[in-house]
């Protein structure tokens, strides 16, 4: 069969819904998700075509700011199976996820579909995670990742995943991934989550809830028994030039004195102005919080923590409590998310003033 592949179009959008209908019973794209894709997500819809007639599509979306790829949808027509166009559309979606300088590629696939299972794991994908009543219609899913650059063995902490249950508790569910790391049978809840930004929370470029100061996180970690190192580039209230309020500037430096008095009552490590040597903490078996801009992840200038659960010579990976819906994204797209070094440095440089802040954590001895 001589396929013709290229960039979807609106006026595909008949084609695509016809196929749709013929492939799948549930979980079927609709004509809004359709024009999404076309024009809006941050990917690309491939369409296959021969004699005039779309024989198939697939739809790889791009997280931004990382290495990570994600198969979204794949479907061939009734007449086109078996002529080996599956396997097309995947080569030419790996083409592209390597052009957007991705390392991963990862998707789901129905754990009743063993032509698709069997397709993916000729071409190098491997399962890495059963997701329960995943479907529509409650059928479970496999999850399979392809790496397209090779890296070493994990590291032999596993950090769990917890997403943050609302806008302003990253830094919380951060540190409940770090702890329960460190602490293989830690139960990783909602209530501690909460109480743990209460603990740690102070107010800056925010109209709402305040988020968790690397201090104040570093004083929660501390009071649940681990050893805390605090790194920052620099001393004083954080974040204050970002603020105009005057009210809102005192209620932050009241806040920053208070908790350094209780950092220096306390055994955290403190350090000012030394790099963050990843590969080292990793290896002495520290877990780290990173402070980071959100903008490169989502376009939004405010503060954000992630997890850093490994490092390779090529990659950062992080694990991202925010899972944002809106892109399309579950909490498996936000997992050991691979970001190229120079990428993370510019993420973990934030504002003008270039602060960097991290909060990283040790089991006692």
């Amino acid at each position: 069969m001589n396929t013709f592949f290229r960039l979807a179009v609106l006026e595909d959008l008949p084609a695509l819904l016809q196929l749709e209908e013929q492939c799948f019973t549930t979980d079927r794209l609709n004509s809004r998700s359709f024009q999404w894709m076309i024009t809006r997500a941050h990917g690309k819809l491939l369409v296959a075509q021969y004699d005039e007639q779309l024989m198939g599509y697939a739809v790889v979306l791009f997280h931004r700011g990382t290495s990570l790829a994600r198969l979204y949808s794949i479907a061939i027509a009734a007449q086109a199976r078996g002529t080996g166009l599956g396997k097309q559309l995947l080569d030419r979606i790996e083409a592209c996820a390597l052009e957007h300088d991705c390392a991963y590629l990862r998707l789901e696939v129905r754990l009743d579909n063993p032509a698709a299972i069997a397709l993916y794991e000729r071409n190098g994908y491997r399962r890495f995670a059963l997701i329960h009543d995943y479907y529509q219609d409650h059928a479970d899913a496999l999850r399979l990742e392809k790496r397209i650059l090779q890296h070493r063995e994990s590291r032999s902490i596993q950090v769990p995943y917890y997403p943050q249950t609302t806008e302003f508790t990253c830094g919380p569910a951060c540190l409940l991934m770090a702890m329960g790391a460190l602490q293989r049978n830690r139960l990783l809840e909602r209530r501690e989550e909460l109480q743990i930004w209460r603990e740690a929370t102070t107010v800056f470029m925010t109209s709402g809830h305040g988020g968790c100061s690397p201090q104040g996180l570093a004083l929660a970690a501390a009071r649940r028994g681990f050893r805390v190192r605090l790194q920052l580039s620099m001393t004083g209230p954080l974040f204050l030039d970002g603020v105009r309020n005057e009210h809102k500037k005192d209620v932050m430096r009241l806040v920053h004195e208070e908790f350094t008095a209780q950092l220096i009552a306390s055994a955290v490590e403190r350090e000012v102005g030394g790099p963050l040597n990843l590969p080292q903490l990793l290896e002495n078996g520290g877990q780290p919080l990173v402070l980071i801009s959100s903008y490169r992840l989502t376009r939004s200038k405010s503060p954000h923590w992630v997890i850093v659960t490994d490092c390779d010579e090529e990659f950062v990976y992080l694990h991202d409590p925010d899972v944002d819906h809106s892109q399309h994204r579950q909490p498996m797209d936000c997992q050991h998310v691979p970001v190229s070094h120079g990428e993370f440095e510019k993420m973990c440089s934030f504002g003008r003033d270039k602060l960097r802040a991290a909060v990283i954590l040790f089991a006692q001895p």
